[in-house]
């Protein structure tokens, strides 16, 4: 199957653009990997994400390649000052663009709000309907998985406590049987008293007489 052309514009969507801006930055960073690897070439690679992440690589040190630039520059503008021009107008260049885009992605985010829709067409109509539909898609099911996460961390926290309180009822067991052993072996206080009441007689004299003394208790 053969692909189609990727189109050189902005990708309007949010989604869709991160999920294109990482497949492509891993794949530059592992093509400057293999450029200075494969052709023993001093690479350094700075890329700055659209929240501003930076993500870099370089093959021996950074900042050392970025000396050795400032100084090559330097150089070339001693002998030609004419590329400095070129370079200026090349930045100017770059800048305008870059606030092309700005201005690109600041009418589409309002748009995405329900701002400046009274020059949209019904085809621009419908595609912004598309991405809310998307977008919202997208938060449903962020939404089903926090709290998916949510009642499994709570069913967690439910078993610990059930596992805790079980062990508590086992301690609580443990104690009242052996309270209940020291009783037994003790006597209970009704059992002591019983045999502290016992009368002990003792009886003087012959048989026929049987003089009886109580002795105090």
């Amino acid at each position: 199957m053969v692909r189609g052309k990727t189109q050189m514009r902005l990708i309007e969507n949010a989604t869709s653009r991160q999920v294109t801006f990482s497949k492509r930055r891993n794949g530059l960073l592992k093509k400057a990997f293999e450029l200075s690897v494969l052709c023993d070439a001093e690479v350094a690679l700075i890329i700055f994400s659209p929240r501003g992440k930076l993500y870099e690589f370089a093959s021996c040190s950074m900042h050392h390649t970025i000396e050795r630039y400032q100084k090559h520059a330097k150089e070339i503008q001693a002998t030609n000052p004419s590329i400095e021009h070129d370079h200026t107008q090349h930045l100017k260049l770059e800048a305008a663009s870059m606030m092309k885009k700005i201005e690109q992605l600041e009418a589409s985010k309002g748009k995405l709000l329900g701002q400046g829709l009274g020059t949209c067409t019904i085809e621009e109509l419908q595609q912004l309907e598309r991405q809310l539909e998307r977008s919202v898609n997208v938060i449903r099911a962020r939404k089903m998985q926090v709290y998916k996460q949510q009642i499994e961390q709570l069913k967690e926290k439910e078993r610990a406590l059930a596992a805790e309180n079980a062990l508590l009822y086992e301690k609580v067991g443990i104690e009242t049987q052996r309270e209940s052993r020291k009783e037994k072996a003790a006597g209970t206080p009704a059992e002591i008293s019983e045999i502290s009441d016992v009368e002990t007689d003792l009886f003087i004299g012959p048989p026929e007489t049987r003089n009886k003394r109580h002795f105090p208790k």
